[in-house]
């Protein structure tokens, strides 16, 4: 079969024949993702998660089972993945689709809606009526968490990032107010994007210096959700801010949120996706276009589908 094989760490992965799968249950891929996290597990250095060269590279997918139900999954058995024509699961692993759900945009409902509902959701137990913002909104994990908190009962949602043009799109997808992470005063303009005293939650996929402005537009007692560093490894909180009003500071990975909670949010992301209640921006390539995908520093406002 036809395969994206990383065939050492650092690598890029390329186009080639590699075995058909002879163990687990073999599934047909009709679709995967590519994410930033595919690029990090390949330098062999990624504490959550690592593969021994070489393998097909590719954390998630859709998968045709022989009966022919489709079924997202996050993992293959070693030494497979989900860019290749075939991968294989673990016997009864995996997240049925509902009839009618595109498999591009239930691949991703996995890696980045999971990040996103689990974040509002589970972390920072969002409640209905509340304000939230949405750092790094433009991305595909903002534009779901701008959905979801909507579907989870935010009264307001504010959507910031720093391209215009994406930030703009996001007024469709349900943000009540946006804000130029580029602005002279940041805090100022996430302070009168909030519309009253503050934010009661933030989900946070930048850290640095947008996650201090906003520490200091929340209200007392807000959360603020962390679950990437796109803007800074490193982030400074005054210390009067954080003890003053105060406010909670909650770390989220997928990796930590347990397979129960994650079958569960799935199922609810697809049940709204399939009702046309959350949209993504997706690019699709083939399966001779990753190498390049995985070379470029491309758009992160669309997902990246891979179809086999």
């Amino acid at each position: 079969m036809r395969a994206a094989i990383l065939r050492e760490h650092g690598g890029v992965p390329e186009l080639d024949e590699f075995p058909d799968p002879s163990e687990g249950e073999a599934v047909d891929v009709v679709a995967a993702g590519l994410n930033p996290v595919d690029r990090r597990i390949a330098t062999g250095t990624f504490a959550n998660e690592t593969h021994a060269p070489p393998y097909v590279a590719g954390k998630e997918g859709i998968g045709r089972r022989a009966d022919g139900t489709l079924v997202y999954f996050e993992y293959s058995v070693e030494p497979y993945g989900a860019f290749a024509e075939r991968t294989a699961l673990e016997p009864g692993s995996g997240y049925p689709l509902p009839e009618g759900l595109d498999p591009g945009l239930a691949v991703c409902l996995g890696v980045s809606g999971l990040a996103a509902w689990l974040s509002l959701a589970w972390r920072g137990g969002l409640e209905a009526g509340e304000t939230v913002l949405v750092l790094g909104a433009s991305g595909v994990v903002g534009q779901i968490a701008v959905q979801a908190a909507k579907l989870l009962g935010a009264a307001r949602v504010v959507a910031a990032a720093r391209d215009a043009e994406a930030l703009e799109h996001t007024r469709s997808l349900g943000a009540d107010a946006i804000v130029q992470l580029r602005a002279a005063d940041l805090t100022a303009a996430l302070r009168d994007a909030a519309g009253g005293p503050g934010y009661d939650l933030v989900l946070d996929p930048l850290w640095g210096a947008p996650a201090a402005a906003a520490v200091e537009a929340m209200k007392p007692f807000g959360r603020l959700v962390t679950m990437g560093q796109s803007a800074g490894a490193e982030a400074t909180f005054k210390s009067a801010t954080v003890r003053g009003k105060p406010v909670s500071i909650l770390g989220y990975t997928n990796y930590t949120a347990g397979e129960e909670r994650k079958a569960d949010a799935y199922a609810q992301l697809a049940r709204h996706a399939a009702a046309g209640e959350i949209r993504v921006g997706l690019e699709h390539i083939g399966l001779g276009d990753v190498p390049g995908a995985w070379r470029r520093e491309g758009s992160s406002h669309r997902k990246v589908i891979v179809d086999p």
